[in-house]
């Protein structure tokens, strides 16, 4: 059954499983890389320092070789010079280890980046369960990862025989060197030493890390079904969006239709489009559109507008324009300016004429509308 699933697993991991893995501690890592930058970090820093710690241990060494009866007799002083004899040696060597600790965690860090998470301590019942620890045993990765151990030891170990195979004949021939001159050639070799290990496992980090990076997303491959059910989580039921979307149309709608009675005009086509308008001179620049709707909903301004008492014109060219052209809560564009001038002079005549009476006032039958955005077609 793990084997089906893994087939089913066609996908590539999302950028939310990714996060989701490295907060969980699950990252890709390469302990080849890790080893082979503590080892070339570490040859680096015994030549760049190699004259200081030379000159470390062979005073060290002078200081061992200098017998003296009243030390070699008293336990405490021995305690005392052998402690110093190990602070200088420890002193001399902490740019190495402190270069190869920076160079261990740098070396961890280029691949996934820096990671710090507590999820990865805490402890899991299934990591107690003997059934799932036989399973990682005995599971392909770690097959793979002992016969890569195998390999790696064969390969380091058979570079590291053959360099000293090498020189095996300075090696039996230092029992006759001077003490420091037999210390300067074992310093010498390990630098050796450490160099071929370090080109060799280059070979092995060339392999290793593009291997870890493909293997640890392979690991988080998904199933169409997983890729689904993230889609929906992260984006939303399609259902459940085109609900939402609907109450808001609802609600937006329900607000523009509570906006009418501060309606100025309305103008309409009659049947296909109405248009209210609303301007103030005191707070707007420019006449604004506070509704508009086409068939059903063009019929309800209109009724709206009645009920309130809302002048209506039937202006089918410049109610064309301004559904098609001008945006609900926004200012009338600007070439529909002198259009709109006129329809709103001609409905501040007539509340006037109904008020004190004198001539009837009349509207153009040919408003400006330019022709370039009137749709025209509708009567």
């Amino acid at each position: 059954m793990a084997e089906d699933s893994d087939l089913e697993r066609t996908e590539d991991p999302s950028p939310r499983r990714l996060e989701e893995a490295r907060n969980n501690g699950q990252v890709a890592r390469s302990h080849e890389l890790v080893t082979f930058s503590v080892v070339m970090t570490g040859l680096v820093m015994l030549i760049v320092t190699g004259d200081s710690i030379l000159a470390t241990l062979k005073q060290i060494t002078i200081n061992n070789l200098t017998f003296n009866r009243a030390v070699l007799g008293d336990i405490d002083q021995l305690l005392v010079h052998f402690s110093t004899a190990a602070f200088d040696a420890l002193r001399a060597l902490i740019p190495v280890l402190v270069a190869t600790a920076v160079a261990a965690i740098a070396s961890s860090i280029v691949i996934s980046g820096w990671l710090f998470t507590f999820d990865a301590l805490e402890p899991k019942f299934s990591k107690l369960n003997p059934m799932t620890g036989i399973g990682r045993i005995l599971s392909v990765r770690s097959l793979v990862e002992m016969v890569k151990a195998i390999l790696k030891s064969g390969l380091i170990g058979g570079v590291a025989i053959a360099t000293i195979w090498f020189e095996k004949e300075q090696i039996i021939q230092m029992i006759a060197m001077p003490p420091f001159a037999s210390l300067a050639f074992l310093f010498d070799l390990t630098k050796t030493t450490l160099l071929m290990v370090a080109g060799s496992m280059l070979l092995i980090v060339a392999i290793d890390v593009p291997f870890q990076l493909w293997d640890y997303k392979k690991n988080l491959r998904m199933t169409k079904a997983e890729v689904k059910q993230e889609s929906k989580e992260s984006d939303g039921d399609p259902q459940v969006k085109a609900k939402i979307r609907q109450l808001q149309m609802q609600a937006a709608r329900q607000r523009m239709m509570s906006e009418i009675p501060k309606a100025d005009v309305i103008v309409t086509n009659p049947t296909h489009y109405a248009v209210a308008l609303q301007y103030d001179e005191q707070k707007m620049k420019a006449p604004r559109v506070i509704a508009k709707g086409s068939f059903l909903l063009a019929e309800r301004i209109i009724e709206l507008g009645r009920d309130n008492k809302v002048p209506i014109l039937r202006t089918p060219p410049l109610a064309r324009a301004l559904y098609h052209h001008a945006e609900l809560g926004e200012d009338i564009p600007t070439p529909l300016y002198n259009a709109v001038a006129e329809v709103l002079a001609y409905i501040y005549q007539l509340n006037h004429f109904e008020r004190y009476g004198g001539l009837a006032p009349a509207l153009s039958k040919d408003l400006p509308v330019p022709p370039d955005l009137d749709p025209g077609g509708e009567a």
